[in-house]
């Protein structure tokens, strides 16, 4: 059902494209002491913050990359200039094709966009109300818009909150309806900032499931920046890490891992009890570690753990701040 829901998607290749862009802002600096006051109004005095610093980086159709980094290293700042709202300093910035300073009408109907503190629901009507509106707005086909709104309801579980007043919904409620009015035009990429942002333990397993069964079944590209690494890991296959407003690091969460050389943590119970111990696997290889745990006595299970990934990025923080 899903794969026939999503309607209208193309084929192309690249879906994000972004070559050697900066981004910088103006902040302007006051005081407020009798001088200071006075030396604005004469000589007021600006610092020039870069966000991104000749950033590059492909993202092919159909891939779930996740964007992460601190706080304040540029994530948001991307994700806004991918949308059209924010335009490069320098550099040039291509999705699906398409600028999206130049061209933003035709690529937002491609194009979906989710940020986690905010909502395009309208406050004192229904959920369907909006959903409605959007239909007349986008021009949505009526075939198009029936197939969508039938897949989002059931998959996201949203058929007891289309006649809801939003302002009477939970974060959690309205984070899935937010994501059911998004796909209602069949957009092919979907940039989310934050999308489990203050949900409960089952809203973020219906969102993150979700999102990966749209990904997996009807190929839509998605981009998504969260501080929750554990989320993350199990939604994406590669992760883009930017710190300071550059790219850190692009590839695979093992390759993250592999950076910091963090050990494996092996559990081992036995009839004396439980011990826990710390295994580098590029110096003591899985096989000759089994070996060496089956001779040991009275042994009754061996559990394997990778490094948490929390604990792996704040490591990598912890190095590249300062130092980039």
């Amino acid at each position: 059902m899903l794969k026939k829901a999503l309607t209208g998607i193309t084929q192309w290749d690249t879906a994000v494209e972004i070559s050697g862009v900066t981004k910088t802002f103006t902040q302007w600096q006051r005081e407020n002491t009798g001088q200071g006051v006075l030396k604005n109004l004469f000589k007021p005095q600006k610092k020039i913050i870069t966000a991104l610093d000749d950033v590059s980086f492909t993202v092919k159709r159909g891939e779930f990359v996740a964007y992460a980094g601190p706080n304040g290293a540029g994530k948001s700042t991307t994700m806004k200039l991918l949308a059209g709202m924010l335009q490069p300093t320098s550099g040039s910035v291509r999705v699906k094709e398409m600028s999206p300073d130049k061209e933003r009408i035709k690529l937002m109907k491609r194009l979906g966009v989710l940020f986690g503190n905010r909502t395009e629901l309208w406050w004192d009507h229904p959920v369907s109300q909006s959903f409605e509106w959007k239909k007349v707005v986008w021009a949505i086909p009526d075939d198009v818009y029936r197939k969508n709104l039938e897949m989002v309801t059931e998959l996201l579980d949203i058929g007891d909150l289309l006649k809801t007043f939003v302002r009477e919904l939970s974060l959690g409620q309205r984070m899935k309806a937010d994501l059911a009015m998004l796909l209602l035009h069949s957009p092919e990429i979907i940039l989310l900032d934050e999308p489990t942002l203050g949900l409960d333990v089952v809203a973020k397993r219906q969102m993150i499931d979700f999102l990966k069964k749209i990904n997996r079944e009807s190929g839509v590209t998605i981009i998504v920046t969260s501080h929750d690494m554990d989320d993350l890991e199990e939604m994406a296959e590669r992760i883009i890490m930017i710190a300071n407003g550059k790219i850190a690091y692009d590839g695979g969460f093992d390759g993250l891992r592999n950076i910091t050389r963090n050990n494996t943590k092996v559990v081992v119970t036995t009839d004396s009890g439980i011990s826990e111990y710390e295994v580098n696997l590029e110096t003591n290889p899985i096989n000759s570690l089994l070996r060496q745990l089956s001779e040991m006595e009275g042994l009754k299970d061996i559990e394997i753990r990778k490094a948490p990934i929390e604990q792996v990025i704040a490591e990598l923080y912890g190095t590249w701040r300062g130092n980039i």
